[in-house]
């Protein structure tokens, strides 16, 4: 039997763009040999916990909402989205579960805000605003109009360069895509940066610092690519699921 990764349904008032993205995270997931658990965002939290008993490992997808400032301390930004309240209470439950149980975790773009806030980390609400205008060189949010959008630097002493098959005395450089706004500002307890844009220096890629659990979180969208790196996120989610279940 496969293991079991739960995945929260990336929007509760968007199905259009929900049904659009949610299936690629699946794809990716089976492709690795693992099975995709569509978690719903209209279950009350008894239900939700039932729900991901039986799941190994969580994988947290974008979204096109924010993650609510005022988790964070901090005043609403004009060009922060509205909140997705359904979205945001499930991956709460699904945090607080792995963290708890020491499930695997991989989050991508949105889910790397939501876990860097969970963990009590803060966000850059607007890159565009919250840089130095001397550092805007990088188009974050170009989406899919540009398949490679900058490169991320790796810490080459990472579980994610790792992953990835990198090396090099001054950390690695992938090519990746890239379609956000906001990124993490305040690292979150018990994560640390792993990647950056060399660009413009901002954080790409979080980790979990405890040696036993699996926590990688990236800023771009792996489930997109096709390319040997991308897979092998997935991969190495799935081989940690299945060596939790073991």
């Amino acid at each position: 039997m496969p293991p079991r990764i739960a995945i929260p349904v990336p929007h509760s008032g968007d199905s259009d763009y929900a049904e659009r993205s949610l299936p690629q995270y699946e794809r990716a997931v089976e492709a690795a040999g693992g099975e995709a658990v569509r978690i719903p965002l209209d279950r009350t939290p008894a239900e939700v916990k039932q729900m991901i008993e039986r799941c190994d490992a969580v994988l947290l997808p974008g979204s096109r909402a924010d993650v609510d400032p005022a988790q964070y301390a901090a005043v609403r930004h004009p060009k922060t989205e509205e909140t997705d309240v359904k979205r945001n209470a499930v991956d709460e439950i699904l945090l607080q579960d792995a963290y708890e149980k020491r499930k695997p975790i991989l989050a991508i773009c949105y889910g790397l805000q939501i876990l860097n806030v969970h963990r009590a980390g803060t966000l850059i609400q607007d890159i565009q605003d919250g840089l130095p205008p001397g550092k805007l060189a990088v188009n974050h949010e170009v989406g899919r109009k540009m398949p490679i959008a900058h490169s991320v630097r790796l810490d080459p002493d990472s579980r994610l360069a790792g992953i990835v098959n990198t090396s090099g005395a001054n950390g690695a450089e992938i090519p990746v895509n890239s379609s956000h706004h906001q990124a993490a500002d305040k690292v979150g307890k018990g994560l640390r940066v792993v990647g950056r844009c060399p660009d413009d220096d901002i954080i790409e890629a979080l980790e979990g610092t405890t040696p036993d659990h699996f926590v990688v979180a990236v800023q771009w969208h792996p489930e997109r690519s096709t390319d040997e790196s991308s897979r092998a996120i997935f991969r190495a989610l799935v081989d940690a699921a299945s060596a939790k279940r073991k």
